[in-house]
């Protein structure tokens, strides 16, 4: 058990210490006579490196804290920071968000999450793993990374560098329907970004990327591994071209299929719900995926990058299925948001929490390639460009590229089409998720193919 009064590895602050200035922050918003008071310490703590072409050409190291302080006069609301920790600091800081809230309008949702909603159980989830990397280590091991990526072929002459980073962060914070909590949680990384290109002059040049992230250094694959995939990615792209216009079955990645989830998390959340600007509004018992699929979301994951042992608001939270057989079970809501819409908080104020998209068809010899025999004729989507979906309508139009496909193998690489449908279409739509799943931020996912889009190239 680490003592509490001692900084954490890679800290100046202890747990004790940011205990102590949340609660004097509440107790002076508390003299000025404020309803109700939140306040929230937090210091991070980072290094990144990255070289290209074999030379280092940044080092950055960050350090940061601050002292947030929300304050509560009824149904009005005021905030505030600082990054001075000083008695007198802390005061003027409280006194700023005392203020605001005076001078702020009543609004009916405003306020702390209701007393019953408070977590109680705080379990470690081991998300605290620094990496006591030096610049130099980190230097060496991008290195590798990148000498990795040109050794797989000639055909890999540049490239746009290879990185490391080790972040860390911890906090506490405190208010008055009776929450105190706060952990510390780590991010580590490798990454490259390779460009291959034909030889001759003006031969065709094409870039990828690859990266591992991981909360322990020790999980993130060797930078030989992934300077190698990263190379793979960007050689197999050479010699693409656009493809004529048709109606098509389409295959997104694991990493873009990822990106559909995170579609679903907004259309489903709280501001856009009470705002009426998603295409999914009363989805609650509506039949919106096929009845093969399944979302889940796990706050609990050990190590998980969406893990915690509550919400940003203190709020409890569990495990739950957001959609079951198809069907949409539950929305994502924080306090204001649930009380916008007359429901009840699901603990979400801060995002959604381990996202799992599946499917009860997968089977488990549905790699890729298997997944490449169901897409049949059509498009493998690899990369996507521009932000080209609306979230009030569902309408979704964005540049891609990937790989043609024909009778279940690739036939060649394709680049500058744009692929549309409509969300709420393309949900429906999905027939099939893979096995070989990948965990992109919170999401994790396989393959997904969705059964027909518009693919518009020549």
């Amino acid at each position: 058990m680490a003592d509490a009064s001692r900084p954490l590895t890679g800290f100046s602050y202890s747990r004790v210490f940011f205990e102590e200035l949340v609660d004097q922050a509440i107790a002076e918003a508390r003299k000025l006579g404020a309803t109700d008071v939140s306040a929230g310490a937090t210091e991070g703590a980072g290094l990144s490196v990255t070289v290209r072409k074999g030379e280092l050409e940044s080092v950055k190291r960050n350090r940061d804290k601050s002292l947030g302080i929300t304050v509560y006069l009824d149904q009005r609301r005021g905030n505030a920071s600082t990054s001075d920790f000083a008695p007198e600091a802390i005061r003027r800081t409280v006194r700023a968000a005392y203020d605001i809230a005076r001078f702020t309008a009543e609004d009916p949702a405003s306020g702390l999450p209701d007393e019953a909603d408070i977590a109680t159980e705080q379990r470690d989830l081991d998300l605290f793993h620094p990496w006591q990397v030096s610049a130099e280590q980190a230097t060496e091991i991008a290195q590798r990374c990148e000498q990795a990526a040109f050794a797989v072929d000639p055909r890999i002459s540049n490239s746009e560098g290879a990185s490391v980073t080790a972040q860390q962060v911890h906090f506490f914070s405190a208010h008055t329907h009776k929450f105190r909590g706060g952990y510390a949680s780590s991010r580590h990384s490798i990454s490259a970004t390779p460009i291959a290109q034909e030889p001759g002059q003006g031969g065709d040049m094409q870039r990828d990327f690859w990266f591992s992230s991981m909360r322990s250094a020790s999980e993130l694959e060797t930078p030989e591994a992934v300077g190698r995939r990263a190379a793979e990615r960007a050689l197999r792209r050479l010699g693409a071209r656009k493809t004529g216009t048709a109606q098509c079955p389409v295959l997104f990645d694991s990493l873009l299929a990822a990106g559909l989830l995170g579609s679903l998390v907004r259309a489903l959340s709280g501001g856009a719900l009470y705002r009426r600007t998603s295409f999914l509004l009363d989805s609650v018992g509506q039949q919106v995926f096929p009845e093969h699929v399944q979302v889940a979301e796990d706050p609990f994951v050990p190590r998980g990058k969406g893990s915690s042992p509550f919400d940003d608001e203190g709020v409890r939270v569990k495990p739950r299925h957001v959609v079951a057989d198809g069907v949409v079970q539950g929305y994502f809501l924080s306090t204001y948001s649930a009380r916008k819409l007359g429901l009840k908080t699901t603990g979400n104020a801060g995002g959604s929490h381990n996202l799992t998209l599946s499917s009860s068809l997968t089977a488990a010899g549905d790699d890729l390639d298997a997944m490449l025999r169901k897409l049949g004729t059509g498009l493998f989507v690899t990369e996507l460009m521009g932000q080209g979906v609306n979230p009030i309508t569902g309408d979704y139009s964005r540049g891609a590229s990937g790989f043609w496909v024909e009778d279940g193998k690739l036939a060649y690489p394709v680049q500058e089409v744009t692929i549309a449908g409509n969300l709420r279409d393309m949900f429906g739509g999905i027939v099939a998720i893979g096995a070989d799943a990948y965990t992109w931020g919170a999401k994790t996912t396989g393959p997904v193919l969705v059964d027909r889009m518009t693919v518009a190239g020549n």
